[in-house]
């Protein structure tokens, strides 16, 4: 496991994301207006939108507020506008990092992007300096404890993943993007419970963190993530099980 997935298995046990719901909402609603500026409002025609409204609903966000955001990006109500961004940069040990954001004020959200880069030693770089250590796939984590493995990739690769592989205490399905929503609806009809799923950026390699880098490299993720404007923050380093064990004491 590498980069969000392991960043997100860390919050999880932390109860961070319970911590910053309502700066999750935002996200969020962020994401839904978008996703309905683009390819409308219909959630059966636009798989975007979709899995924000299942996130939105996974983490019990009211039925009204959906509505409204998806309105806002339709242009129903009106709303922000925000743009998509992708920044590149490096984290602690050379780490490779991509960061996605929604703004409505360029100017603002890339000086604090630089600022919690610089602030956790890491550097903001150029467009293209990193993007092709990263391939767009889908990624489901489930944990080994009593999983039928066989079962597990049997199910995955049938529904169309590209591989089913061990990774520390977790099995990672990975698929392409196009057929994520497909493998991810299998799995969880055939009863598996995945700890992370989503359309992530996987990296081609991974640089592995130990001591002070490591610390460095969750506090530099967490910084960007508590900014309203990021969305995502994805990052080509891994950290091993007993060291992640410390980390998120």
């Amino acid at each position: 496991m590498s980069g969000h997935s392991k960043w997100s298995t860390i919050k999880r046990k932390k109860g961070a994301a319970d911590a910053k719901r309502g700066k999750l909402f935002t996200k969020i609603i962020k994401e839904i207006m978008v996703a309905a500026r683009i390819g409308g409002g219909d959630m059966n025609a636009n798989p975007r939108l979709r899995t924000a409204v299942l996130d939105a609903k996974a983490e019990n966000m009211p039925k009204d507020n959906i509505e409204r955001a998806i309105k806002k990006g339709t242009g129903e109500l009106e709303g922000v506008n925000y743009e998509e961004l992708i920044y590149e940069g490096y984290g602690p040990g050379g780490v490779a990092m991509m960061v996605e954001v929604l703004t409505d004020n360029k100017n603002r959200t890339v000086a604090d992007v630089r600022h919690v880069f610089s602030k956790y030693n890491g550097s903001l770089g150029e467009n293209g300096c990193v993007s092709w250590m990263f391939e767009k796939k889908g990624l489901i984590t489930i944990e080994k404890n009593g999983i039928d493995e066989d079962r597990l990739i049997e199910i995955s690769l049938d529904a169309g993943a590209l591989d089913v592989r061990e990774s520390g205490k977790e099995f990672e399905v990975t698929t392409d993007a196009t057929n994520f929503e497909e493998v991810k609806k299998a799995v969880e009809e055939a009863g598996f419970k995945y700890n992370y799923s989503d359309i992530t950026m996987v990296p081609k390699s991974t640089v592995r963190l130990s001591g002070k880098e490591a610390e460095q490299m969750l506090k530099l993720m967490e910084g960007l993530e508590d900014s309203d404007d990021v969305q995502k923050v994805y990052a080509n380093f891994d950290i091993a099980d007993e060291e992640m064990e410390r980390l998120s004491a």
